[in-house]
């Protein structure tokens, strides 16, 4: 039961009534909120102020008018109508009490599957398999493997697809590497980590050599607005002219275009520097002078079936997919389908065919481009050199899953810094034809460094995934032994608890930002007993239990009592309405796909719990029947929690 949408169901009649506007009525209707302060009720609708301007009469009044055309009685105690025209409302203990007492004894703690589910397909993770995983890809799979989980959970059909990258040009570098440069002993020993190796010092030889050529330009560039800067504040020191708006607005533009040459100069200067100063690197660079096209050659080979360069590729992709799966089996992350780039290659050509077709594509400067409204650069699906782009994959990807599952929404959980590549493509896809289903870009924000700039390790590069596991690990090792002073966990215990705490923590110090948002990373703040952590939530979860087992009450055995949830305390009461929000939470975080409300309700619902475990004593409780409602109420919390961390992808000890 979602008492929320319950008292919105009721007002909906009322408001429309009032106001023939549907859209006007669902927008007062988000007005009814939970209050801010249990002195104010449980909830409070605070609609009735803004509809003084289309009602023209006091706010008290038509807050009064709206309750007595309200059927509020079976749900509510009386309302009260407050200060300038708040309507506080206060959920009847009975009504309450019902509820709880129905989730208590249901497997789905009172949450209805959707009545009218939905498919969802939800591309996530989504990694380079020629490179290891680092820091960068945890917002994609923790976010994605959230709302697939909390989707499921609420009666739809999910497809969860790892759209792998396994056929771009990194490839074409591996293979231009293994070709160059391998070390074999090396490779037989560790392949994944040479090749990667091998990724990683072309990679730096190409952008030797690009920055290199580029840097005349962006010299030239910024001398040639270092001087227009000169010439136009000379003149206004000489010439007395005013600085009016509009000039204003030039001299901060100039200034910012010279400040945007200036660091990407810098940053140039600093790649050939860094290749300078490195002799073996400066050999290798001078041996390789045209390495860049090298690279795209032996892409443009392996795309076109080039017998070596396709043999490579197979030998190469099992070995980069096993280190993947063995970092998403610790993560328990799981994935109904791995479709990578190398899935639609054959389906590319007609694609931009079928584009050429409807009118769509056409021929630029020998590519071939889409032009969209309100994008000043084409999207090119099929460069002038005959190779295909990520854009295409992307739009004959969107074209299978359209065919294969007839989806009814494809969310995209990928970076923000993508957003206007996935802007072109929707738009793109819509005109192509696939205009009834949803796309959704769900963007996310950097993981930060305490210096306010992309987290990376010591040595300056982004910290791999798997490094970051095991630090969260020893760390959490540290929390659980001091929590066990006196050794009553084994030593597997406690490397078990470690594992759940460790990764938990990573999991959720992820997921309670607002995904949008960047994040500074802290081993500290996500391993918080009493903070805002899975930690804390896991620490409720594991003193519920051990209350169970001191009681040496069976769960089973209570539910099939006779014992009833009675709320005679304030505490009591709060954290029984803690417990039944929980449907509200996973309503906010399926409308907008937000996983930090069910974090934030997770974070209520221990604090709710602490107050009642120090406020209400349940083992040594006056009565048994007070026994047994209080037990019965740690067991619900152990249940809601444990599924929402569950939803969370995360899991539960009944031990710390």
């Amino acid at each position: 039961m979602n008492p929320l949408a319950l008292l919105k169901s009721r007002f909906q009649p009322s408001l429309a009534a009032l106001v023939p506007d549907q859209a006007r009525v669902g927008e007062l209707l988000e007005m009814i909120r939970p209050a801010q302060d249990a002195k104010f009720g449980d909830y409070q609708a605070n609609f009735a102020m803004p509809l003084k301007k289309d009602l023209g009469q006091p706010p008290q009044e038509i807050a009064r008018k709206i309750l007595a055309a309200t059927d509020l009685g079976d749900v509510c105690q009386p309302p009260e109508v407050a200060g300038p025209g708040f309507i506080n409302l206060r959920l009847r203990d009975d009504w309450l009490t019902d509820k709880l007492n129905q989730a208590v004894h249901d497997d789905r703690l009172g949450i209805p599957p959707a009545m009218a589910p939905r498919t969802f397909v939800i591309d996530y993770s989504s990694p380079n398999v020629a490179k290891p995983m680092h820091v960068g890809h945890i917002r994609s799979t923790v976010i994605g493997d959230a709302l697939c989980r909390t989707l499921r959970f609420l009666g739809h059909r999910v497809i969860s697809d790892n759209h792998l990258g396994d056929w771009g040009t990194q490839f074409g570098m591996i293979i231009y590497g293994y070709k160059h440069f391998v070390d074999r002993a090396a490779y037989q020993a560790a392949p994944v980590a040479e090749l990667s190796r091998l990724y990683k010092l072309v990679h730096q030889l190409v952008d030797f050599h690009e920055s290199h050529r580029a840097m005349p330009q962006v010299q030239e560039r910024f001398a040639r607005r270092a001087a227009e800067l000169d010439q136009l504040q000379s003149q206004l020191r000489t010439g007395g002219k005013a600085v009016d708006k509009k000039l204003s607005q030039s001299l901060t533009k100039l200034g910012q275009q010279l400040h945007e040459d200036r660091e990407e100069l810098a940053a140039l200067q600093a790649k050939t520097a860094a290749i300078a100063a490195d002799t073996q690197l400066a050999a290798l660079a001078a041996k390789h002078p045209n390495i860049d096209q090298a690279v795209l050659a032996e892409t443009a080979k392996l795309h076109a079936d080039d017998p070596e360069n396709l043999r490579l590729w197979h030998e190469f992709l099992p070995n980069c997919r096993d280190e993947i799966a063995r970092v998403y089996r610790r993560l328990d992350v799981r994935f109904d389908y791995e479709h990578g780039e190398s899935f639609y290659h054959d389906r590319l050509a007609a694609v931009v065919e079928d584009l050429r077709n409807k009118g769509l594509a056409q021929d630029s400067q020998g590519a071939v481009c889409v032009f969209v409204d309100g994008f000043e650069t084409p999207m090119i699906v099929q460069k002038k050199d005959g190779a295909f782009l990520y854009s295409t994959t992307d739009l004959a990807t969107i074209q299978y899953r359209m065919e294969t599952w007839r989806p009814d929404a494809i969310l995209y959980v990928v970076d923000h810094r993508q957003s206007e590549h996935f802007d072109k493509l929707f738009a793109v896809a819509r005109r192509w034809g696939h205009a009834n289903v949803e796309l959704q870009h769900i963007k996310f924000g950097t993981v930060m460094g305490s210096d306010g700039k992309p987290y990376k390790t010591r040595e300056g590069v982004a910290a791999g995934l798997e490094s970051l596991l095991d630090e969260a690990v020893a760390r959490a090792a540290q929390v659980v032994a001091e929590n066990d002073p006196e050794a009553t966990l084994s030593e597997s215990e406690r490397r078990d608890v470690a594992e759940v705490v460790g990764v938990g923590g990573l999991k959720f110090a992820d997921l309670l930002h607002n995904r949008t948002s960047d994040y500074e990373f802290s081993y500290e703040k996500m391993l918080l007993k009493s903070g805002y952590s899975a930690t804390y939530a896991q620490y409720t979860y594991a003193r519920c239990a051990s209350i169970f087992r001191k009681a040496g009450v069976e769960r089973d055995v209570l539910l099939a009592s006779a014992a009833r949830i009675g709320l005679t305390h304030p505490a009591e009461r709060a954290l029984g309405l803690q417990l039944i929000r929980l449907s509200e939470a996973l309503a906010e975080t399926s409308a907008d796909y937000m996983p930090n409300h069910l974090t934030a309700y997770l974070f209520d619902l221990a604090k709710s719990y602490s107050t009642f475990f120090e406020s209400c004593p349940v083992l040594k409780a006056e009565t048994e029947d007070l026994r047994a409602s209080r037990l019965l109420l740690c067991d619900l919390t152990a249940r809601t929690i444990r599924l929402g961390l569950e939803l969370l992808g995360i899991k539960v000890v009944a031990k710390m």
